[in-house]
């Protein structure tokens, strides 16, 4: 039975709020007693107070997590072992998934069908894909010459820190802990602050499925302290982050002036969607355009955010698709019928904001433009477009990560490859045509980790996720997961 707005308010009424932060397999507050609010911004209401951690907290962290994979409680028990404990994890996460929709509606503002329906299933397959897939990875045997024999080992790093954004804050703790803990590692995740309360939630059910105290530590606090402190301990082997490009490449700097840890990153995109004119159809292309820039109210590293669409379908394309972003007004994220929730908060709301506003004077606004409220409360941005974007301007050019369109039209197919491949970025991009020749030459020759053909955004545990150039470094999800947090190891015998 569907859960009506009714019943998700009552369930939102009788939940738990997490308030501490989870080291060595217990509950703890910051050794300096600092402590920050987590508050709806749907509401403007306080959640929950968590720990404000630094780096005394951290280096407790790392000093439970080194101590548990030296001992082996979980790096030296066997893939079957670990795949039985994750396997179990994965099927707390169903049997709690109305508590983590909530968690993760009620504190960045998505609407709680979405991560009821998506979210949540989406993070339960992950532990189980990656479980089911540990003691289906072999080692290799080089092919030497008689007299030899030369063994390649895949091993855990260690201890491994993952740092990860608000926009999906159970999905992003999940790809990064998934592979990290299945290939035997020890795991300290700090989640946003803006967004902490299921990756605690998540740790403690962790604890239940028979994971050992100290395997997966969590830090709350704020990225200038605890995040930044993680990036530079010198007993940490890995950091896989996913976020901005810009603090990504903090994390290449508290590397260099550290250890040399590994750094992986998972960072900015500004996805193009071209559209053809020989996409035999545009009422298709323009429902997934839509989705494609205002679900989860446009806060996606893959959103498409420039639509390129062919000079001669423009306007008939335009139309479509501003008559869709009507089914996207922002209301009441414990209603199941919102289709666009909170902006996640007040900071990220006046980016936003900003960017629509320099828009109105460098190009044509046809819909949206304005911050609402629901019940008079609430960071909530209108679905907006903005057509006749020039390339260059700062709407096509920046991460804005706000329900907000560009519209760019093109006259050949090279000039809408080339308009589509001028960014730094180079993380996702979508192409709508019924020409087989043209989806594989276009896609081709777009600089972009995943291209989706006649779809927008196509992600599965089964492929990698990740981008070129400033988009960042390295692959979630897939196999290709475990060769960030894994290292090769070659036993070469002489018999």
């Amino acid at each position: 039975m569907e859960l009506t707005h009714k019943d998700w308010v009552a369930k939102a009424e009788a939940i738990r709020f997490p308030a501490h932060a989870l080291i060595d397999g217990k509950p703890v507050q910051a050794i300096s007693g600092k402590t920050f609010d987590t508050i709806n911004p749907a509401t403007g209401a306080v959640l929950s107070t968590l720990p404000s951690c630094d780096a005394n907290d951290v280096d407790a962290a790392v000093k439970a997590a080194r101590a548990a994979f030296e001992d082996g409680r979980w790096s030296g028990k066997s893939p079957a072992e670990r795949k039985a404990v994750i396997l179990k994890l994965a099927d707390l996460i169903r049997e709690n998934g109305e508590e983590f929709a909530l968690l993760d509606s009620l504190d960045m503002g998505k609407p709680v069908r979405d991560a009821a329906t998506i979210d949540v299933p989406g993070a339960a397959a992950i532990f189980q894909w990656y479980a089911e897939a540990i003691d289906k990875v072999y080692d290799e045997i080089a092919p030497t010459g008689e007299g030899d024999l030369a063994l390649v080992r895949r091993e855990p790093l260690g201890v491994v820190g993952a740092v990860v954004p608000w926009n999906f804050p159970l999905d992003m703790a999940t790809w990064k802990c998934a592979p990290a803990l299945a290939m035997g590692n020890s795991v300290i995740l700090k989640p946003a602050e803006q967004s902490p309360l299921s990756a605690v939630r998540l740790a403690e059910l962790a604890l239940e499925a028979g994971l050992p105290e100290g395997v997966l530590n969590i830090i709350t606090g704020y990225g200038e302290t605890a995040g930044k402190a993680i990036g530079l301990h010198p007993d940490i082997d890995c950091v896989a982050f996913t976020g901005s490009t810009e603090v990504g490449k903090y994390f290449l700097e508290y590397s260099g002036q550290s250890n040399m840890k590994q750094v992986w990153l998972e960072c900015g995109g500004k996805s193009p969607n071209l559209i053809f004119a020989d996409c035999d159809n545009l009422d298709a292309a323009a429902d997934m355009a839509a989705l494609g820039i205002f679900f989860n109210q446009g806060e996606v590293c893959t959103a498409n955010s420039r639509l390129l669409v062919e000079a001669s379908i423009a306007e008939e394309f335009v139309a479509k698709l501003v008559e869709r972003a009507g089914n996207f007004m922002p209301g009441d994220p414990l209603d199941p019928a919102s289709s666009m929730g909170a902006m996640v908060d007040e900071k990220q709301t006046d980016r936003v904001i900003s960017f629509i506003e320099q828009g109105r004077s460098t190009a044509r606004l046809l819909c949206g433009g304005n911050r609402v409220s629901v019940d008079g409360k609430g960071c909530f941005i209108e679905p907006t477009i903005f057509a006749d974007v020039a390339p260059g301007n700062r709407l096509a050019a920046e991460e804005i990560f706000g329900p907000v369109l560009s519209v760019i039209s093109f006259e050949t197919e090279e000039e809408a490859i080339q308009i589509a491949n001028d960014t730094i970025y180079g993380l996702a991009a979508s192409v709508w045509t019924s020409n087989l020749s043209r989806a594989h030459r276009v896609s081709a020759k777009l600089k972009a980790g995943t291209v989706s053909v006649n779809t927008v955004d196509a992600v599965s545990p089964m492929t990698p996720f990740g981008g070129f150039k400033q988009s960042g470094i390295g692959r979630d999800l897939s196999l290709h997961a475990f060769d960030k947090f894994s290292g090769l190891k070659t036993t070469w015998i002489k018999y």
